[in-house]
């Protein structure tokens, strides 16, 4: 589903679609880079019996990157929060509707309160410049994910609550009871 279609503000469209594009490139890239680290890793260890040292700390900065770069996907997405079981004995729609408010409204709220930390983090990360023990990889390259993660995903958060106020705001103006 292609939520960018909710937006009318062409300027904000395009935002939307840069984004997007540029997680899911991070991604791809990222679920190609592991796979291949660690074939690369497996020959050189068991097949030439000559192991490279630093590939298990290279494949952090992948990890991490994918980690927090697929968050931002599924909440992209609106995949990120299920709450099967309490929808169950929601049978009304206008309630059901309330519901996905307060669960973005949650979720936002506690998406900008991580997004908060993450940017202390950052500048932290920043101000210290911390390198790899054995490749010398600034930590900052892998430790900066968190806040810019967290931005996509307080970003979706916000359009997704934005979305859901707005349908709810047309059910109750409509009048319906189902």
């Amino acid at each position: 589903m292609d939520y960018c279609e909710s937006i009318q503000n062409p300027v904000w469209k395009n935002i939307y679609r840069v984004i997007i594009t540029v997680q899911r490139l991070m991604c791809y890239v990222c679920a190609i880079a592991l796979p291949l680290i660690i074939c690369y890793q497996v020959l050189l260890r068991y097949v030439l019996k000559a192991p490279l040292m630093g590939i298990e700390e290279l494949m952090t900065f992948f990890i991490i990157w994918l980690y927090m770069m697929g968050g931002s996907v599924a909440s992209e997405q609106r995949s990120h929060i299920e709450c099967g079981i309490l929808t169950l004995y929601i049978k009304k729609d206008k309630t059901m509707r309330v519901f996905k408010c307060f669960k973005a409204l949650f979720s936002l709220v506690v998406c900008c309160w991580l997004t908060r930390w993450a940017f202390w983090y950052f500048q932290y990360s920043l101000k210290l410049w911390k390198t790899s023990d054995i490749l010398n990889i600034p930590m900052f390259l892998g430790e900066s994910s968190m806040f810019i993660g967290l931005v996509f995903m307080l970003f979706f958060g916000a359009i997704e609550l934005i979305d859901y106020v707005r349908a709810a705001i047309q059910i109750f103006k409509e009048g319906t009871t189902e």
